[in-house]
């Protein structure tokens, strides 16, 4: 077998020169930590490349891991809340926004200070600290500027629209909200220990660290927590319409084989974005929205907006509906969830797709769009996803989704789950997992016992 050092080299120069090669096909330059990101540039998303992004990425990661002395390795691992300290802050004080104003060459901490009122030393401290780890450059001492990495924590709005109307400012800007969103988190994470110890204490570690009761999307619509709320909206309707696009839902629900006039309903479905996308994909077919009362009102809006004949006609209908509680549409085509399923423990999760398996026809199907969590061993089964070369971890070291499943864990008790658990989770409540089609957000397919 090859030495592991010299095949994560190996995998990591290949893949950099097909990465090199598609950008010289196009006429461009390979991607600079220096530049801003450029996200009009089609290659950055390009699928025929994306793999070979995955494969340096997971070598250069595990080559780390390998070569670094565990001295040093794991109380960098135990800082890392410092990322997320100095992110969010620096977020919250608006620096990039100024970053951005201010040009290529750079802004002094002493004109940030002005700027923000925060102490140029902590300012300078905290740049510096990310600096390092290649978020923003220090271009001279103390004169900071953006990079490939930092660009992106921009919002949409200026400075002083920021200043003028602070609980607008992350309007449109999806990703700067997201990774604010951090900050909660970040402030529930501590009781993590303590929950896992004894669940029985409340629902999740969110309530220990926040003393409530209830769930967090209920806190957030408490007085005081404006700010939070918009911010939340944000970073869940634009995040995931950036991270995963409509062609997921429409070959998900395969509505090319269902007969005109077949039902298809969207629960817990927001204002009804995907269900827009079906509609267009999909003429022929009917639609039902459901939401809590809050969502439909606003997805009355958005489809009079968008669309008004699909209300007029009844094409399309918006239905105010708990999925709690008794699904009113019976022997509907389809039913399915888009990311319902993790916020949930396995036994409201059961809950919820017993009372679809009841209001179900012999005929139905249920899909559930969701990301399927993975063994890091060689077992697939089931997923049709590939392992990764030698001697990379075979399901490419992927970290993020492993993040968001204690992510999920620590905000709601959610879950991210895996093939097995979607089978089991299927029979306690009815339902028979007859397929997966791996991606990004799997789409998983359950018929009727």
């Amino acid at each position: 077998m090859a030495d592991p050092l010299k095949a994560l080299v190996e995998i990591i120069s290949t893949q950099t020169e097909i990465l090199q090669a598609a950008y010289a096909r196009s006429g461009e330059e390979t991607p600079s930590i220096n530049a801003p990101f450029q996200p009009d540039n089609p290659l950055e998303f390009e699928d025929s490349i994306t793999q070979a992004r995955y494969l340096i990425v997971a070598a250069a990661k595990q080559l780390i891991a390998t070569v670094q002395s565990p001295v040093d390795f794991l109380p960098i691992k135990v800082n890392g809340m410092y990322d997320t300290v100095a992110i969010t802050f620096l977020i919250d004080v608006n620096v990039p926004e100024i970053m951005k104003e201010t040009g290529p060459n750079g802004v002094h901490v002493n004109e940030l200070s002005t700027a923000t009122g925060i102490d140029a030393s902590y300012l300078a401290r905290t740049l510096r600290y990310l600096a390092i780890r290649h978020i923003f450059k220090e271009i001279s001492p103390n004169v900071f500027a953006h990079n490939r990495q930092s660009s992106l924590m921009t919002k949409a709005k200026s400075f002083k629209e920021i200043q003028e109307d602070p609980i607008a400012r992350f309007d449109n800007a999806p990703m700067a909200a997201f990774l604010h969103m951090s900050e909660e988190l970040l402030v529930a994470s501590p009781a993590f220990t303590s929950f896992v110890k004894d669940p029985k204490q409340a629902s999740a570690p969110f309530n220990v660290a926040y003393k409530t009761p209830k769930k967090m999307w209920d806190w957030l619509k408490e007085p005081g927590n404006e700010q939070r709320s918009r911010k939340f909206t944000v970073a869940m309707k634009s995040m995931g319409e950036a991270m995963y696009p409509s062609e997921i839902f429409t070959s998900g629900i395969e509505g090319d084989k269902l007969k005109p006039g077949n039902v298809v309903v969207d629960v817990g479905g927001n204002i009804g974005v995907v269900t827009l996308a079906l509609r267009k994909a999909f003429p022929k077919l009917r639609y039902v929205v459901q939401d809590l009362e809050q969502q439909i009102v606003a997805g009355e809006k958005f489809w009079n907006d968008k669309y008004p004949d699909a209300l007029k006609t009844g094409q399309v209908q918006l239905q105010s509906h708990d999925f709690f509680t008794p699904q009113p549409i019976k022997n509907a085509a389809v039913y399915f969830l888009r990311m319902i399923i993790h916020d949930w423990p396995d036994k409201e999760a059961r809950e919820i797709l017993a009372h679809l398996r009841t209001a179900a026809g012999a005929d139905s199907k249920l899909i559930v769009f969701e990301t399927l969590a993975t063994h890091i061993t060689e077992d697939t089964k089931g997923t049709g996803a590939s392992s990764a070369p030698y001697p990379l971890l075979p399901n490419f070291g992927t970290e993020f989704f492993t993040a968001l499943d204690l992510e999920l864990l620590t905000m709601y008790d959610g879950k991210e789950r895996t093939y097995e658990e979607y089978v089991q989770l299927g029979m306690d409540s009815g339902w028979k997992l007859e397929e997966v089609k791996p991606g990004k957000l799997a789409t998983i397919v359950y018929s009727p016992i």
